[in-house]
């Protein structure tokens, strides 16, 4: 396993907080351990003590946000088609079966998140979380990073935003109405689909959609606005007119304030994955797959286009508008200008 001179990413390494390329952790820092539950057989977790945790996204990237805090490595959800698999390769890790039971967790996160909003070259900055691997995957309710986090965000009165498919974000609603009441906080979740049977194949460790749809609806009883990601839509698995009308008429049913579509991309470590599990669920098309995104990670537009126009279109009928923000939309107590919806491209680079 490589450990040292680990940044974000080695071919253009993450910026910290003090404008310096710094190694995430170094190898005598690592505490490695398993625990015999059943919430957490077969899982090993590497505990670390990181360098640095605000990370600045690199130049090149997609991503609609400049700054992340990514408390773990790897991913219990499991999801077949996870774009953040590649950086289990940065340390020589498996982006398969690896990144699924080989967590990395940044023990030390709250207080380097503390610390790096106090030093005075941070200048209050949006800092996004979710956007790697899920910060209320399965691990945070024996670490718990993120109460810790939360805080140092509040005190620093610093907007942020959190994108998850975690139910363990209702533990720290006191938190969150906490933080809205001296910053802009957003709040998204992630449901692709409520195709029970699809769920159970590509999503095996991730809460139900259901329960997913509970915690939207939770959080809105508590004043709590929070937007559902539909992602990934599913190109011949979860795109059929009738599973996304079933899907956007469960999140209206929930009381989301917004609805964005994303349709799956396969980057390079979640592709061959997800090709393997097609290969083996859904042998017929994986020449349909292999015709679709020939040309890169992203489906054609004009597939992304009919995608996002559907849903739209739901999305109205239903009552609620689709959501074309970079951020999710603040907790109550912010005001918005509302954006008027804008048809003409694909939302595919929308993640929060």
């Amino acid at each position: 396993m490589r450990w040292d001179n680990l940044a974000e990413n080695p071919a253009e390494p993450a910026e910290n907080t003090t404008g310096r390329t710094a190694a995430l952790f170094a190898a005598d820092a690592v505490t490695t351990r398993t625990f015999d539950t059943p919430e957490f057989r077969g899982i090993t977790f590497h505990e670390v003590r990181a360098r640095s945790v605000v990370n600045r996204v690199p130049g090149a990237s997609r991503m609609p946000f400049e700054w992340t805090v990514n408390p773990y490595r790897g991913c219990s959800h499991a999801c077949v088609y996870c774009f953040a698999r590649r950086t289990h390769s940065y340390l020589d890790l498996d982006t398969g079966l690896g990144f699924d039971s080989q967590i990395v967790v940044k023990v030390n996160a709250p207080e380097l998140v503390r610390r790096e909003l106090a030093s005075p070259r941070w200048h209050g900055a949006h800092i996004a979380m979710g956007t790697n691997v899920d910060c209320y995957q399965r691990a945070e309710g024996r670490y718990r990073l993120m109460p810790g986090i939360l805080a140092a965000l509040r005190d620093h009165a610093n907007p942020f935003s959190i994108l998850t498919k975690g139910t363990l974000i209702l533990r720290d609603l006191e938190l969150l109405r906490q933080a809205a009441e001296v910053t802009e906080v957003g709040v998204s979740v992630s449901v692709g689909f409520v195709d029970a049977e699809l769920w159970r194949t590509v999503e095996p460790g991730t809460p139900s959609p259901e329960r997913r749809l509970d915690v939207v609806r939770a959080l809105g009883e508590h004043g709590i606005g929070c937007g559902v990601l539909m992602a990934p839509v599913i190109p011949f698995l979860g795109d059929r007119p009738e599973q996304l009308r079933a899907t956007v008429r469960a999140i209206a049913a929930a009381g989301a304030t917004s609805v964005t579509p994303l349709v799956l991309h396969l980057r390079p470590g979640a592709r061959e994955w997800f090709m393997e599990w097609l290969g083996r669920h859904h042998p017929e098309l994986v020449g349909r797959y292999e015709r679709l995104y020939a040309n890169g990670a992203y489906a054609p537009t004009w597939y992304q286009r009919r995608v996002t126009r559907q849903v739209h279109e739901l999305a109205a009928e239903y009552g609620i508008g689709p959501s074309h923000r970079t951020a999710p939309r603040a907790l109550p107590g912010r005001d918005e200008p509302q954006i008027s919806p804008d048809t003409s491209g694909p939302t595919q680079l929308t993640l929060l």
